[in-house]
């Protein structure tokens, strides 16, 4: 009894420490269950009103070090928020696991998900330390998503959660140059705004196009959609992912960067069921290989206060809409909206080139 008891034991470990995850990806090694995440979540009291009481992180809150079951991600390209640097992390429910649905569109996550992201600003003035300003957490309860702001104190020590906008004078070193920025955090309201599809609160990043690459984990580099399977976070998914880029890559054509860094910006208003899908154009990464949906040669429907005739104006950034709206702080004329209080320089450029370069202008 006892030799056959142990030679289970073995093969319990074997299979722990070797086997695979059901991606066929040998290179991914399944997790052992058993190891339970300390991560608190009641989905009856949450919000709560500290970050630290979620449990996310172990150690110093400030240092951002994910306990067991919490899982860092990145995004092929980022949404531009006045210069902030971003960590974002996943957690799910033991035994769960988010499905698959489209290239472009959200995970379906399971009930009790959380989906964490902190903005923070490196070298900041005077120290050259990090400057932590907030932690937005979006919460999938049974009858949707929540929103969850906070904000944190001077010391570095706690985030409290908060439903009001409010802002933050932030100072950093950006290379040698000293900037200046009225940080704005959102209310829930605002948030809302720019996190509604079909009348319906949804994330916005975590889509297969924008998660299909490799990560640096503390343990190895891989693909982020395989770490997800092969941690029992994520159903299979197809072998080819038509994904977004990184727009900063210039080794990538022009017209990838620039329809990549427009779908992480703007298409989250700028879609079917967005809160702009009124307008001609729809922004998402995978509508956006058809050219009229990026308004080329397209009047503009809403009031101009310029000049533009069109949209874009293929060969002609100056004359273009576009260019003009996301270069502009006016509130009542930039895009997006809101997120941010200072212009983009290198996304500017990005769209500046792209646009002068197009194949033909208008007529």
């Amino acid at each position: 009894m006892k030799q056959n008891l142990l030679t289970l034991i073995l093969c319990v470990v074997f299979y722990s420490l070797f086997s695979c995850g059901d991606n066929g990806n040998d290179d991914y090694i399944q997790i052992p269950a058993g190891l339970a995440s300390p991560v608190i979540m009641n989905l009856d009291s949450i919000p709560y009103t500290k970050l630290s009481h979620y449990n996310f992180f172990e150690g110093d809150i400030k240092n951002q070090q994910p306990v067991q079951g919490v899982l860092p991600y990145d995004l092929n390209s980022s949404l531009f928020t006045d210069y902030a640097l971003k960590k974002r992390f996943v957690w799910m429910p033991e035994g769960t696991k988010a499905t698959y649905v489209t290239d472009g569109e959200v995970l379906d996550f399971p009930t009790g998900t959380a989906l964490i992201k902190t903005f923070y600003y490196d070298n900041a003035y005077p120290s050259g330390t990090t400057d932590i300003v907030e932690t937005r957490i979006m919460i999938k309860k049974a009858d949707g998503w929540i929103f969850a702001n906070y904000v944190w104190n001077a010391e570095m020590t706690e985030a409290v959660l908060t439903t009001n906008s409010g802002s933050k004078t932030i100072k950093w070193y950006q290379g040698d140059y000293l900037r200046t920025v009225n940080y704005k955090i959102p209310s829930q309201a605002q948030c809302a705004s720019c996190h509604t599809l079909n009348n319906t609160f949804v994330p916005i990043g975590p889509k297969p196009q924008n998660l299909n690459k490799n990560y640096t984990y503390t343990d190895s580099v891989n693909n982020q959609l395989y770490k997800w399977m092969a941690i029992g976070y994520l159903n299979a998914v197809p072998p080819n992912i038509a994904s977004t880029a990184d727009w900063t890559d210039v080794s990538l054509s022009l017209d990838v960067r620039a329809r990549s860094y427009l779908d992480i910006n703007c298409a989250h208003c700028h879609t079917t069921g967005g809160s702009c899908s009124y307008t001609p154009m729809n922004l998402a990464f995978n509508k956006t290989n058809i050219r009229s949906n990026l308004g080329i040669c397209i009047e503009p429907q809403d009031f101009v206060s310029g000049d533009e005739q069109y949209i874009i104006a293929g060969q002609d950034a100056e004359a273009s809409l576009m260019l003009s709206k996301i270069r502009t702080t006016d509130p009542n004329e930039m895009m997006p909206l809101i997120g941010r209080s200072l212009i983009h320089r290198e996304g500017i450029a990005l769209i500046q080139e792209w646009i002068d370069t197009m194949d033909a202008a208008c007529p």
